[in-house]
């Protein structure tokens, strides 16, 4: 048994020492990575483990009680709480599926123009990514505006009267559902676009060869082979959606009632206002497993092989 065991033992410090090996050759690497890591460590993954801990606590600045697991009970007896799954549940099911397939097809365009149109292209529609989102949302607030909004305006043209957009329920949710839409998917659409520049062009040659139109092409070669980056993008604009709060804050703090509540708007109002930590904090690790509910669902319906 003995040469069985220094032969396993061998085996392993073998390992041991490539990795090492492997570690030393690429410090450099790991050293350029150190602050992200830091910082992820410092501003993501210990707030995330504290709020997990807080969520059975009933948290107080000064001295928390162990409360198990009164706030999860609170919170699946809160009407608020449903409320708000539904108003966002209902903003991720509308605006993901428009962003997704928007971006999409305006990459499909922009794809077969010149370098020169592709860069002009790319850099209008990913434009709004980076302007700021309070800046956004004070615009759009105003083009909902009652007395001088521009959507009223075009209403006028029409002879249609003016319209409440913010200020009524019926109205509130699907207009910052409206505002998600026609914001272009600025990420989507570069992505996109380095996708298509990646596919071979030999696949497009053979398919013309077998007398394939262009749509042919697109829909048998292009959108296949676009499957990664339309998963890692629907991930992404689920996870977003799900956590959308700036729109809600500028625009309409939640109101008119609770029309526009979301998930994130109402822990904030949780924790900031209510100053009820601990409940607040459920709330959260409640929505991190829907969004790893909805991401593992979408991974397995886009997955694909390799």
């Amino acid at each position: 048994m003995k040469p069985v065991h220094q032969a396993a033992n061998a085996v392993v410090l073998t390992k041991k020492s490539k990795i090492w090996k492997e570690m030393k050759k690429n410090y450099s690497a790991y050293l350029f990575l150190l602050p992200k890591l830091i910082l992820f460590i410092a501003f993501i993954a210990i707030p995330v483990v504290w709020a997990f801990i807080i969520s059975f606590q009933e948290y107080k600045i000064f001295g928390s009680e162990w409360a198990g697991l009164d706030n999860y009970i609170k919170v699946f007896k809160s009407e608020a709480f449903f409320d708000a799954l539904g108003n966002t549940f209902l903003f991720t099911v509308v605006t993901v599926p428009f962003n997704v397939i928007s971006a999409l097809i305006i990459a499909s365009l922009i794809h077969p123009l010149g370098k020169l149109s592709q860069s002009f292209f790319r850099g209008a529609f990913y434009l709004p990514t980076v302007t700021s989102m309070v800046i956004v949302a004070m615009v759009w607030r105003w083009m909902y505006n009652y007395d001088f909004g521009l959507f009223n305006y075009v209403l006028g043209w029409f002879g249609m009267e003016p319209l409440n957009w913010l200020g009524q329920s019926s109205s509130a949710l699907w207009a910052l559902i409206i505002m998600q839409c026609l914001i272009p998917f600025g990420v989507g659409i570069i992505l996109y676009l380095a996708s298509m520049g990646s596919i071979s062009n030999t696949l497009y040659e053979a398919a013309t060869i077998d007398g394939a139109n262009s749509f042919q092409k697109w829909f048998h070669i292009t959108l296949p082979l676009l499957k990664p980056s339309t998963l890692y993008l629907v991930l992404l604009s689920t996870i977003g959606s799900f956590q959308v709060f700036t729109q809600i804050i500028m625009m309409t703090g939640g109101g008119p009632g609770t029309a526009t509540e979301t998930l994130v708007h109402l822990i904030y109002k949780t924790g900031f206002r209510d100053f009820e930590f601990g409940f607040a904090a459920a709330q959260s690790v409640i929505l991190f497993f829907i969004i790893l509910l909805f991401s593992v669902i979408q991974f397995r319906l886009l997955r694909y092989d390799d």
